[in-house]
């Protein structure tokens, strides 16, 4: 189950890369040879990001490129076009903090001190109930959480928040918690080592249970089907162990805005990860 249900790229396409594609060579007779000036008119043409998406992609996983393939530069270029347009929605993200594109997993960290710029408590009110009084996200993404509670209320469906930021030292003592219940190899399925959680990022809201069958209640498909619409997404869906490094969390949601919910449906399969991998590559590149 996933936020929402857009466009899947095909995983179909046969005997083409990503960004590659065959070429033909033959050979052109003397009328068919372009002029230099018609050549250069020619290259202007040609978009430079392409080169540099094809580049981007040989850094992905082979789980990445076996999912997400494109069959042309006339898609690729359609693809950038989004990309650019993610791209410039960062640059309005706050300066005081972490882009909400922020990549943080198992091999993506952020510091022990890293605390959100500005946390808003999230408490029990008419939208929205909650699991602790201790709550609170980033001030984007309480917006956002008002905003699909208000949507959920609409439906006669009243949303339950169990968990949101977390500290550094609180991330510490959850871990170091789950290690002694399961041992090391089976917590690290299911909960971040400190510096590697989302929630540190202030931007994650576990909802309801917080357990497999909250995904089936009401609230749960609820929320599946309509949280894309105000810039949520399931970060840990069902079958992606490998490339998000932990179970699937029915209940673990991040904000990333509506924007970037779309640009995760039509070109990454809906997987959170693969978004998020690409932004950041694409950005060191």
């Amino acid at each position: 189950m996933h936020c929402s249900r857009g466009l899947c790229i095909a995983a179909s396409i046969l005997a083409i890369n990503f960004f590659g594609g065959c070429t033909k060579s033959s050979a052109k007779t003397v009328s068919e040879e372009k002029k230099p000036s018609e050549k250069i008119t020619e290259e202007k043409k040609i978009n430079p990001d392409i080169a540099k998406a094809r580049a981007v992609y040989d850094k992905m996983s082979d789980r990445f490129k076996g999912d997400i393939q494109f069959a042309d530069d006339e898609q690729i270029e359609d693809f950038l076009a989004d990309l650019n347009e993610i791209l410039k929605e960062e640059k309005t993200f706050s300066k005081d903090d972490v882009s909400l594109f922020y990549l943080i997993d198992k091999k993506h960290n952020i510091g022990s001190d890293y605390v959100p710029a500005e946390l808003i408590p999230v408490k029990q009110n008419n939208l929205f109930n909650v699991s602790r009084n201790d709550l609170s996200l980033r001030s984007e993404a309480y917006d956002a959480l008002c905003n699909l509670s208000k949507a959920a209320l609409a439906d006669g469906i009243k949303l339950m928040v169990s968990s949101t930021y977390r500290s550094y030292t609180y991330q510490t003592g959850l871990f170091n918690r789950y290690v002694a219940q399961d041992g090391v190899e089976l917590a690290e399925r299911y909960s971040a080592r400190p510096g590697t959680s989302q929630h540190q990022l202030g931007v994650a809201v576990d909802f309801g249970s917080i357990t497999d069958d909250w995904g089936d209640t009401k609230m749960g498909q609820w929320v599946y089907n309509n949280a894309a619409r105000y810039g949520w997404s399931l970060s840990f869906p069902k079958g992606y162990e490998d490339v998000t490094g932990y179970m699937w969390e029915c209940w673990h949601f991040r904000y990333v805005g509506v924007k970037a919910c779309r640009f995760q449906e039509k070109w990454f399969r809906n997987i959170q990860q693969y978004m998020l991998e690409y932004i950041e590559e694409w950005k060191q590149q």
